[in-house]
C-alpha cells in the first residue's frame, strides 16, 4: 500500500508539467488575432455594464434584486504515513445563495446565506456609498483583516483557506469563538489617490476598512461591555497588481469562566495578481488571554499563535477561445498555535491544478503533506467541485 501510494503521489507531480506542455499550443497569427478581438470585446462590455451600474447608482430609486451564489462539492481522504486509508467522506462543503441590489442613489443591500448543513445567515448588511473616498456598512459581513480573507472561496487557488486564516482569522479561531471569518458591526471603507487612464480610474492606489464589530462572530450577540477594533491598509505602489496589505484586530472575547480575555492579531502580506501570475504571502501573529484574572492587563495570562503561507500559480489559457483556464498551484503553510509548546508547529506542502472549463465551473484537485514538528506526518488529498450562478 505505501509503495502503490507513492506511485500514485509521483503521478500526479509528474501530471501537472505534462498537463502544461500538452494544453500550452503555438499560437496561430490568426489565432492571436481572434484573441486580441474576444479580449477587446470582453473589455468593451466590462466598461459598459460599469458605465450602467454607475448609472442606475446615480438615478435613484430601487432596482431589482440580483440573485446569485455558488455550490461546492467536496472529497477528501486522509492517509496516514505508510500510506493507509484513514478516513475518506463526500461532503457539501458551502451551499451559498445571495440576493443583492440598489435601493437609492449608492444604498445598496445584500443578504446571504448557506445551506450545506443547515439554513444559515451568513451576510446581511447595507452599505452607502457616498464617494469612492468613503462608504458606510452596517450589518453583519467580513471583518477586515488578512489579505487572503476576502477572496471569494470559489476563487481561490486550492481548496479552502489556509490553517493560519482560519486559526487566526475568525474562521475556527484558536479563542474558540466566531465563525466564518464575520461578524455584526459598523464599517467604514474606501478608496484614496486615483490612478486615471484612458478610459478613466484605473486603480487606487490606496484601499482602507476600519469597523467596530461585537467580537463573539455572525448572529451572535455581544457578551462583554468591549467591541473589537478591526482594520485592514491596502496600497498598490505603481501597480494595480501589486498590493502591500497590513492589518490589526483589537478585542476581547468570552468563552466561559476561564477562557476570555484578550483577543489582539496582526497581520502583513503581499501580492501579485495580473490575471496570469499570482505570488501571494502573509504572516499572522496573535495573542488570546486564557482566563478571567483581577490583575493588570499586562500579568493576564496569554498564549501567542502564528504562521505564514506563500503560494505561487500560473493561469494558462486553454481552448479554441482561450475561456479555459489551467492554474498549476503550489502553497506552503506553516501554523503554531501556542509558542510556548516546544515543536508545536505544522508545516503543510500542497501541490495542486485549478482548472476553469467554463466561466462558472472550477475544479481544484489538492495534495498535501502535513508534518507536525513532533514528528507525525499524515497526506490529505481533496478535490473540490465549484459551480457559480
Amino acid at each position: 500500500m505505501k509503495h502503490n501510494f507513492r506511485i500514485l503521489i509521483g503521478m500526479l507531480l509528474f501530471a501537472i508539467p505534462l498537463c502544461m506542455n500538452a494544453q500550452v499550443k503555438t499560437t496561430k497569427p490568426e489565432d492571436k488575432a481572434k484573441v486580441e478581438k474576444t479580449e477587446k470585446e470582453k473589455l468593451e462590455k466590462e466598461h459598459k455594464e460599469k458605465e450602467m451600474r454607475e448609472k442606475r447608482e446615480h438615478k435613484g430609486g430601487p432596482e431589482m434584486p440580483k440573485i446569485s451564489g455558488f455550490v461546492q462539492g467536496l472529497y477528501q481522504a486522509n492517509l496516514n504515513d505508510e500510506g493507509e486509508l484513514t478516513s475518506n467522506t463526500f461532503r457539501m462543503r458551502r451551499v451559498r445563495m445571495s440576493i443583492d441590489g440598489t435601493l437609492y442613489k449608492g444604498l445598496t443591500y445584500k443578504i446571504q446565506g448557506d445551506f450545506s448543513r443547515s439554513p444559515m445567515l451568513v451576510d446581511a448588511f447595507l452599505k452607502y456609498k457616498v464617494s469612492n473616498a468613503f462608504a458606510i456598512q452596517l450589518g453583519q459581513f467580513k471583518t477586515p483583516f488578512t489579505l487572503e480573507s476576502p477572496i471569494n472561496p470559489v476563487n481561490l487557488e486550492i481548496f479552502d483557506y489556509g490553517e493560519v486564516i482560519q486559526k487566526l482569522g475568525g474562521y475556527s479561531d484558536v479563542c474558540g469563538v466566531g465563525g466564518l471569518g464575520r461578524d455584526i458591526g459598523l464599517m467604514a471603507t474606501g478608496s484614496l489617490f486615483p490612478v486615471k487612464g484612458e478610459e478613466g480610474i484605473k486603480y487606487h492606489v490606496v484601499d482602507y476598512a476600519v469597523g467596530v464589530f461585537n467580537g463573539n462572530g455572525p448572529t451572535t450577540t455581544d457578551n462583554n461591555n468591549r467591541k473589537d477594533l478591526v482594520g485592514r491598509l491596502e496600497v498598490h505602489p505603481g501597480l494595480k497588481a501589486l498590493t502591500l496589505s497590513g492589518s490589526y484586530y483589537y478585542g476581547k472575547y468570552y468563552k466561559d469562566e476561564t477562557n476570555n480575555g484578550t483577543r489582539n492579531r496582526w497581520a502583513a502580506g503581499a501580492q501579485y495578481n495580473d490575471g496570469k501570475l499570482v505570488l501571494r504571502g502573509e504572516y499572522i501573529s496573535g495573542e488570546t488571554g486564557i482566563a478571567n484574572v483581577n490583575h493588570f492587563p499586562e500579568e493576564e495570562p496569554r498564549f501567542t499563535s502564528n504562521g505564514y503561507y506563500a503560494v505561487a500559480g500560473y493561469n494558462f489559457a486553454l481552448g479554441k477561445d482561450k475561456s479555459q483556464k489551467l492554474m498549476p498551484v503550489l502553497r506552503y503553510e506553516h501554523f503554531t498555535a501556542d509558542q510556548a509548546i516546544e515543536k508545536g508547529g505544522t508545516n503543510y506542502y500542497t501541490v495542486g491544478l485549478n482548472y476553469w472549463p467554463l466561466k462558472s465551473v472550477n475544479f481544484k484537485c489538492d495534495y498535501s503533506l502535513i508534518q507536525t514538528e513532533a514528528g507525525a506526518n499524515s497526506h490529505r488529498i481533496v478535490g473540490i467541485l465549484s459551480y457559480k450562478f
